[in-house]
């Protein structure tokens, strides 16, 4: 019985941590530019990744079939995605961040179509338009600078890249340790940013790690953010399906907007309630049960 309930706990934990994320990535931002952040957050995900794995005694057996997809999971999810996430929070506000990547899963709901030959009913098409103009009332509608309706878009390709990574995970044999997973597509991703992080480092960036602000922010972003977020996302669809999988994903806007507001002071339009109003919609639409 208890069973049943470790995969919703699971999304709604991560879920609710990344909620958080988009209030501590807008604090280290003002420090360290997105690409380098991404950068120090995947090397304190990967060592504790690797902690984690080593003393829980996994096996890093992949059979050769399944390195595409573990790569497509690491350069989409966690590349594209995430420094998407981290542009465009930069670029607008911690709760626009948050509620525009809550359309994710009604961007799951074409992708699950698409490769998991999930049925697509008039529901879930209406959930997707729903979301898309919800998208577009933030982004494109009011009296807001220009930067926020950038850092808007880019959000909107974050969302897009995650909810295809989050598809692509339910393609990988559940007999596969998530930890081991998780581990193997950050790794990948350090691979893909390292080259383009090195040509750009500044010793200044590197000084800032050692305030204690900034400090605690990175190691939060690459522990709890990525390394523990990350694998419970993962765990939780292995056991969810992937349209009411999207579901949790209620739990990283209110986070995200209660915890901007608390901490950042950050204020909103009714352009963003609308919108906010027409994702809420169209996600609930999207992962209700029949």
């Amino acid at each position: 019985m208890l069973k049943k309930y470790i995969g919703p706990i699971c999304l709604a934990s991560a879920a609710t941590i990344w909620g958080g994320m988009y209030v501590v990535s807008k604090v280290v931002l003002t420090v360290i530019p997105p690409l380098e952040l991404v950068w120090l957050r995947y090397i304190v995900a990967l060592i504790t990744l690797i902690i984690m794995s080593a003393v829980t005694h996994q096996s890093w057996h992949i059979q050769k079939r399944h390195i595409p997809l573990i790569l497509a999971v690491g350069v989409i999810g966690y590349v594209i995605s995430i420094w998407s996430q981290f542009v465009g929070t930069k670029l607008s506000s911690a709760q626009t961040g948050a509620m525009i990547t809550s359309a994710t899963p009604a961007f799951m709901v074409i992708f699950a179509r698409l490769l998991l030959k999930e049925k697509i009913t008039l529901r879930k098409g209406l959930s997707t338009s729903l979301a898309s103009i919800g998208v577009l009332c933030i982004v494109g509608i009011g009296n807001i600078e220009k930067s926020y309706q950038l850092g808007g878009i880019v959000l909107g390709i974050a969302a897009l890249s995650w909810a295809l990574m989050s598809v692509l995970v339910k393609r990988i044999p559940s007999s596969y340790s998530q930890l081991v997973i998780t581990t193997y597509a950050i790794f990948a991703a350090i691979v893909i940013i390292t080259p383009f992080v090195v040509s750009q480092i500044d010793m200044t960036h590197i000084r800032a790690i050692f305030q204690p602000t900034i400090g605690i922010g990175v190691l939060y972003l690459g522990i709890v953010s990525t390394a523990i977020a990350f694998f419970l996302w993962n765990k939780g669809l292995q056991m969810v399906d992937a349209s009411r999988g999207g579901l949790y994903f209620f739990f990283q806007p209110i986070a995200g907007t209660l915890l901007g507001w608390f901490i950042l002071e950050e204020h909103v339009g009714i352009t963003f309630w609308l919108g906010s109003i027409l994702i809420f919609s169209g996600v609930l639409l999207a992962v209700k049960e029949d």
